[in-house]
């Protein structure tokens, strides 16, 4: 259980027993214990050493994009780096921004400088800490291609910063995603560019995003990680699984990479799909699928 008196002596900004199907974009999820939406750097670095101390179990989320949540819920402290901590600024080719930015919302601070590099990720749904804790790319980018440091709570609960080259960076993954880390912010380093070019790019980007994937249905984006080789979506198209459906789960019939919500789907009929997915898949054309998507909370 969790020690709500405890937890209020070092922030009072929580909500306790909070539906996580209404954080995350799969809208999905049992309750969370606690739920707190860090204001600042110093109440996020509070709450972490609060549940180092007491070892509560401390769930570090954006906006939940591309998370599973457990029908049972979350055990001790959900951390939300949000709105709260969406400040930016820009020097030059220089971008300072904090954690909590939207990804959408960050790109047109860039446009609006006439920056070129971020184009890629204009369209990619979640925070920009969301996105650096799995290195998030689209389109032949990836943030660690133009992310030149990051500020991150460590989990000793010190601040410290360190460049892209020390974080671990691969492909969906880096430093961050082994977990006990609390990203905070980062700096990019892009390029001067013409601003209609610019704009142009991310409009045919975001153009081809929305023709392409079920924007518009409850998801948490790509399920699968591109295997070596192959494309995921084609592999479970070509398996004959588009449409299939457990529950209120299914396979997208515009995009076959992605599972989505058709209305009331537990994390138990999406876990019971990919299951599905990862077997047909598997026994067709000898591809092992791997998650994309977190799974956090319990089942």
């Amino acid at each position: 259980m969790i020690d709500k008196k405890g937890l209020l002596s070092v922030t009072d900004n929580v909500l306790f027993d909070e539906p996580m199907a209404t954080r995350t974009t799969f809208r999905i999820g049992g309750a969370a214990d606690a739920f707190v939406n860090a204001s600042d750097e110093g109440e996020a670095a509070r709450v972490i050493r609060y549940c180092a101390d007491t070892k509560t179990p401390c769930l570090v989320m954006g906006n939940g994009s591309n998370m599973l949540v457990g029908d049972r819920g979350i055990r001790g402290v959900v951390l939300h780096i949000g709105g709260d901590m969406s400040e930016c600024s820009i020097d030059g080719c220089g971008v300072y921004a904090q954690a909590g930015i939207l990804m959408s919302a960050l790109a047109k601070k860039i446009l609006a400088a006439s920056l070129t590099g971020f184009e890629f990720a204009a369209g990619i749904p979640g925070t920009l800490g969301g996105g650096i804790y799995m290195n998030a790319g689209a389109y032949g980018g990836e943030l660690k291609d133009i992310i030149e440091s990051v500020t991150f709570i460590a989990p000793d609960g010190e601040i410290r910063t360190e460049t892209a080259d020390k974080l671990g960076f691969a492909y969906r993954r880096s430093m961050f995603s082994d977990g006990g880390y609390v990203i905070l912010s980062c700096r990019l380093k892009l390029q001067k560019g013409d601003a209609e070019e610019i704009k142009s790019k991310m409009t045919e980007l975001n153009k081809r995003r929305a023709e392409k994937q079920p924007l518009t249905e409850p998801s948490a984006g790509s399920t699968f990680k591109r295997p070596d080789g192959y494309f995921a979506g084609k592999l479970i198209q070509d398996a004959g699984l588009m449409g299939y459906r457990i529950g209120g789960a299914a396979v997208s019939e515009k995009h076959a990479g992605f599972v989505v919500n058709k209305g009331g789907a537990t994390a138990g009929d999406v876990l019971s799909l990919i299951e599905h997915i990862q077997k047909t898949v598997k026994d067709k054309f000898g591809v092992e699928l791997e998650p994309e998507v977190r799974f956090v909370g319990e089942m």
